[in-house]
């Protein structure tokens, strides 16, 4: 089996013990953005599987995007990054 190289780590270990891979993260062509999605990237920058550089773009996010996604999660859990949750927590 041949193996590409490259630059960031291939796995990473989350918190919970649970292992998060590159094959985890959503493809780059990724047009519907879910929550999960969405949590998937944000595990995966804070968890050093990809550079905040490279993920922004890679799926042609701007930082205020991105940054609202981490700002959600941190302060609501991944539940706040559902589109159709958007008006509740930005009320709060």
């Amino acid at each position: 089996m041949y193996l590409k190289k490259v630059e960031c780590p291939r796995t990473v270990t989350l918190h919970n013990g649970q292992v998060m891979s590159q094959a985890d993260l959503p493809p780059a062509n990724t047009r519907r953005w879910v929550a999960s999605r969405k949590a998937a990237v944000v595990k995966g920058v804070a968890y050093g599987l990809i550079s905040k550089t490279d993920a922004l773009r890679r799926y042609s996010l701007s930082e205020e995007e991105f940054s609202e996604w981490v700002n959600a999660v941190s302060v609501h859990g991944v539940d706040a990054l559902k589109a159709t949750n958007t008006q509740r927590y930005r009320q709060l």
